[in-house]
């Protein structure tokens, strides 16, 4: 058998008792009665799960897309636990030949869900190899080269493929095709970030009140992910700064401190509009120009920056380049006749 680098693999055992301490310790829930949002996804796959177990067959693959941070790993673990089956967990980038995902499913045992993160970044020659896996449970080896060559097929066990993406676009249509199922996690609302927060703060054993939640979960993106690294951030200004209790007044300073507006724009996000302003006079301004400006890669400004200023209004893609929107004026408090008005640099 072909062997891979064992730290690329995370194994988690189903039981509730053996990896209470690992989820608590990640804040991530267990079971779906547990994680907040998402209700629909949820209702969909209480009843997928429900229906294999009682036919006593393997879940069909899953394939989870959606902006980082909402909950695509967290809920591909609680799919297994709710399954009552055992996870291995790998990412996209971490397989780099198909020896590598060969280990990776002959070491599956029956029904086992094998997850991987950032599918999309899968190499072409690993991803053929995933299309017989996935739809006959078998895998195909070529052994020796040239005319001597000879084509082996194992048999694999019954397995569920959980994939997760934050750009499902890149995922070639053969595989996305042979997904049983496939859901977009949406952004969450705030009274559900409240929640999340709640819950956090709960785990964490961190005082906070109504008006700490409400400060913490607007600035937030309503993103579980940047809502739970906030309030530790904000716990740590509470110890030292307070009583350790956070307040509404304790976490609007906290953030102020950290550069989190009330919106949940931080310094980055405001540093690219300032730059899309004050240098090009708001736009039109091609992408390649608008990274030289703040000295940043195309891809993370694209990937990183980007999705969550086009989704709040204040920054527009248009053919001819990146514009700021009135919005975004307004919010960093410049005129725009004074920013048109300005010299290009």
């Amino acid at each position: 058998m072909i062997q891979t680098n064992a730290d690329e693999i995370d194994i988690v055992n189903p039981s509730p008792k053996k990896n209470e301490g690992f989820f608590e310790a990640t804040l991530r829930p267990q079971t779906l009665g547990e994680y907040v949002g998402q209700g629909k996804i949820k209702d969909n796959l209480k009843i997928f799960i429900d229906a294999a177990q009682k036919r006593k067959e393997v879940l069909e693959h899953i394939l989870l897309y959606g902006p980082p941070g909402l909950g695509k790993t967290t809920l591909a673990h609680i799919i297994a636990r709710e399954s009552g089956v055992s996870i291995k967990v790998t990412s996209g980038p971490a397989i780099e030949k198909s020896g590598d995902l060969a280990s990776l499913l002959t070491a599956l045992e029956p029904n086992d869900v094998l997850f991987i993160d950032e599918i999309h970044r899968l190499p072409k020659a690993v991803e053929e190899i995933l299309y017989p896996a996935m739809e006959d449970y078998c895998l195909d080896i070529v052994l020796g080269k040239g005319a001597g060559a000879k084509a082996l097929r194992l048999d694999l066990p019954k397995f569920t493929l959980i994939g997760a993406t934050t750009r499902i676009g890149l995922i070639s249509a053969p595989l996305r095709d042979r997904f049983g199922s496939t859901y977009r996690l949406d952004y969450y609302e705030e009274n559900e970030i409240e929640q999340i927060i709640e819950r956090a703060a709960h785990i964490l054993k961190i005082k906070i009140d109504r008006g700490g939640k409400q400060e913490i979960a607007k600035r937030s993106r309503r993103t579980p992910r940047i809502a739970n690294r906030l309030l530790k951030r904000v716990r740590d200004f509470a110890q030292v700064k307070a009583s350790g209790k956070i307040t509404g007044d304790i976490a609007h300073d906290a953030l102020n401190m950290l550069e989190v507006d009330s919106l949940g724009l931080d310094a980055n996000d405001r540093r690219l509009l300032s730059a899309l302003i004050e240098k090009f006079s708001g736009g039109p301004v091609g992408l390649s120009s608008l990274a030289a400006a703040t000295s940043e890669e195309q891809e993370t400004l694209e990937d990183v920056y980007e999705p969550f200023l086009i989704r709040i209004g204040f920054l527009a893609r248009t053919p001819k380049g990146r514009i700021a929107t009135p919005a975004a004026y307004e919010h960093l408090r410049v005129s725009m006749k004074q920013a048109k008005g300005q010299t290009l640099l």
